[in-house]
């Protein structure tokens, strides 16, 4: 880290540190085909690809299906209105431009590569990314300042046959649309009565206004305002895209302009929407204040003068977040699956109007049971979560049916059933569920306590805890040296944190008397008891647990599992009649496995196999998975034969006496549970799919797969979780990065694992 950024705050510091870590950036382009021996190369690059430029000199449209062009969008900028802090040029917008790239495959499975041109010349710019059009399957503008973007965009949707899209524009319009199709539903109004005010006169807010008028909005019932109040004809200083939104109004401020109105739709500036003017607004008045940070008015503070208001922001702290995550990439996704060579009108309305949909559809119990989507359609929802699965499909499908109806689909879908099947099947839904967690923990944060406060990594991650809101860290070490870590960590207010020192804590005498009652018949004298309080952090750490002054703890970077588990099993113990055990979360691009026991149970019993494979299903449908259990062996259904295989038969046999509501199967190797074509060869097995939680025969087999594993996969790889104590305890490996930890500590407070 450069010598001028010591001086950042912590947050500034651990974004760099993040973006920096292992491979800088946060992209890289990873072959989809081997490439390990000569015959893939040949096939990869010459004289394998003669065949395929043939075919497409002969047939474009085989690009589609020879290339990654039908998956490949760009990603593209000058950098001249970067998020909200302006023209910063090309190249520092590049991290921006990347995490748009990583939302694109996060939420919709779209590869995209970003491209930041340095230029400010609109034509350069046009022709730059027009001459790109070989190359990518569709375009998304970012951060272009208008009037240019305006400019760009025409000129390159009237020369390109792929899709091209401004989502500072579009994106936001579309959710916009979608939140106020809902509201106005919920109102009783119709979308050409309505009377709205758009405060705001940027490329977005000109984007939507356009948007909801293409709906059914009625151009004279919408005044625009921008700096100098409402656009009226002859008005000066309004340039040809403010002119066109020019209504015969008496108005002359947004004051005067929001009396009577339906609607207040802002994009401009923090506070610009004024209390009283909200108390003139029509009954049920609607509210979008989408200004970032800062909305244009508080959503408290417009209640408090309107009860009777719906209300949306861009803030994901509000309900109604108007969230451009929910439009672009399942829109673009639509668009690339037929093939599109624009996104019109009719695909940006079909995309708000599925949205809007979705919305209002009754959230079924599996989704909200897995994602946490637990509202159902009100005045706080009328917009969906951006992590709610069913957007793919939803959206998705909308698009590209509207792209098909309105003739600029090239490849159209013939099976609709089909293809939300194989949408539904590209995502997993871990990563949604896990941003479900975290969520969670902001709404009921708890106190967890981090016992190696000391440590970096421990430390780091306790701060990223507090300061994302999921709970109050506790943390536990020497006063003086925990409060110098935090300066060095460029934390402004470390008198601020909760530090517990066992060498002067109150708690003390509490701690050796609850600890010496448990003991004393262990052969522990007082004086034992009294040592291990002040003297191991695992211990005392543990006991602010068991008294009630944590709700959960997480350790393990300094010590062994093994070690740091016989500690703090002399303070807790085992949840009644459960055996504790360990999972690993291995996470791939479309699937998740669930590995267990990986950390404690050396040669279970078949009562413990059974137990662990009921515990481990439970955790996986919490992460959003049908459960799937294969108990892991090298023989399958008997051959070979050998020893050691009775413990697992038996599992399988007190299973098929429960009322089990997951599937379940074995003996049987790794190959026969996760690979379609060995399956194949056993029909009468009950999977009916590759297995997703591996139970494994016994602690040497699983700990030596987990972290072998964890070496290949890397950050693909979450745990070990530990299951079955009484109170939420994890420990973490030694080799843990504090995002590691910070993860392990969310999902013992949301009560995920525990």
């Amino acid at each position: 880290m450069a010598d001028e950024d010591q001086n950042l705050s912590f947050t500034s510091r651990e974004a760099l540190f993040y973006h920096q870590t292992g491979r800088p950036g946060k992209i890289e382009i990873v072959p989809s085909k081997p490439v390990a021996t000569q015959r893939d190369l040949s096939l990869a690059y010459s004289p394998g690809v003669a065949a395929p430029v043939e075919a497409i000199a002969r047939d474009p449209l085989l690009a589609g299906e020879y290339t990654a062009r039908s998956n490949l969008v760009a990603v593209i900028t000058n950098g001249t209105a970067i998020l909200g802090m302006g023209n910063l040029g090309a190249l520092a917008a590049k991290p921006v431009m990347e995490g748009k790239a990583v939302l694109f495959k996060r939420f919709a499975d779209v590869d995209s590569i970003d491209i930041e041109l340095d230029t400010e010349d609109p034509h350069k710019f046009i022709e730059a990314v027009a001459l790109m059009e070989p190359t990518f399957g569709g375009i998304n503008l970012e951060d272009i300042a208008a009037p240019e973007c305006f400019i760009i965009e025409q000129a390159l949707r009237e020369r390109m046959k792929i899709p091209v899209m401004h989502d500072d524009q579009h994106g936001t319009a579309i959710i916009a649309a979608a939140g106020l199709i809902n509201a106005c539903h919920l109102t009783g109004r119709k979308l050409q009565d309505i009377k709205m005010v758009v405060n705001g006169a940027g490329a977005s807010a000109l984007a939507c206004t356009a948007l909801i008028k293409a709906m059914g909005a009625r151009h004279e019932n919408v005044i625009v305002c921008d700096r100098k109040g409402p656009i009226y004809p002859g008005r000066d200083g309004v340039d040809q895209w403010k002119s066109a939104h020019a209504v015969a109004t008496e108005a002359r401020s947004l004051e005067e302009a929001l009396v009577g109105a339906d609607v207040f739709l802002g994009l401009s500036a923090a506070g610009a929407l004024k209390p009283e003017w909200v108390r003139q607004m029509a009954d049920q008045p609607i509210i979008f204040a989408m200004a970032n940070p800062d909305p244009e008015i508080r959503p408290e503070d417009a209640r408090a003068v309107r009860p009777d208001a719906i209300i949306a922001t861009g803030r994901s702290d509000y309900p109604n977040q108007v969230n451009n995550v929910l439009g672009f990439p399942f829109i673009f996704r639509g668009a690339l699956d037929v093939r599109a060579t624009a996104i019109n009108e009719e695909m940006k309305i079909a995309a708000a109007e599925a949205i809007a949909a979705l919305a209002r559809e009754r959230v079924p119990d599996e989704v909200a049971a897995a994602y946490g989507v637990d509202h159902q359609f009100g005045r706080e929802y009328i917009i969906p979560a951006p992590f709610d699965p069913r957007l793919m499909e939803t959206v998705s499908s909308a698009v590209a049916k509207a792209a098909m109806d309105s003739g600029v689909a090239q490849v159209p879908i013939e099976d609709f059933d089909a293809y939300r099947l194989s949408l539904r099947a590209r995502l997993n839904p871990t990563t949604s569920v896990l941003t479900k967690v975290y969520e969670d923990a902001k709404k009921n944060p708890k106190r967890v306590v981090f016992a190696e406060a000391e440590e970096d990594i421990a430390l780091r991650a306790a701060i990223q805890f507090r300061d994302f809101g999921y709970g109050t860290p506790v943390l536990v070490g020497r006063t003086q040296a925990v409060k110098d870590k935090l300066v060095e960590l460029a934390v402004a207010d470390p008198d601020s944190f909760e530090i517990q020192n066992s060498l002067d804590s109150e708690h003390v005498p509490a701690m050796v008397e609850y600890l010496y009652d448990r003991l004393q018949r262990r052969g522990y004298t007082e004086r034992d008891v009294r040592r291990m309080v002040n003297q191991d952090r695992n211990v005392f750490a543990s006991l602010l647990v068991a008294l009630g002054h944590g709700d959960a703890m997480i350790s393990g970077l300094t010590r062994p599992f093994a070690q740091t588990m016989r500690e703090v099993s002399l303070v807790l113990d085992p949840k009644a009649g459960q055996v504790p055990f360990g999972i690993h979360l291995m996470i791939g691009k479309n699937y998740t496995v669930f590995l267990a026991d990986t950390t404690i149970n050396e040669r279970p019993s078949a009562a413990e196999l059974a137990h662990i494979a009921r515990e481990t299903a439970s955790v996986a449908r919490k992460l959003g998975h049908e459960p799937r259990v294969a108990f892991l062996s090298y023989s399958t259904f008997g051959n070979p034969s050998g020893k050691w295989l009775e413990n697992i038969r038996d599992a399988v046999h007190i299973l098929d006496g429960e009322d089990t509501n997951f599937e379940y199967e074995g003996e049987m190797a790794p190959d026969a549970a996760l690979n379609p074509q060995v399956m194949k060869l056993y029909p009468f097995s009950r999977l009916s799919a590759p297995a997703n939680v591996l139970v494994m025969p016994g602690l040497q087999s699983a700990n030596l797969s987990a972290k072998l594993l964890r070496e290949l996969a890397g950050n693909a790889v979450i745990g070990p979780m530990l299951i079955g104590m009484e109170k939420p305890v994890q420990i973490a490996p030694m080799t843990a990065s504090a995002p590691d930890v910070l993860t392990l500590a969310v999902l013992a407070a949301a009560g995920v694992v525990s």
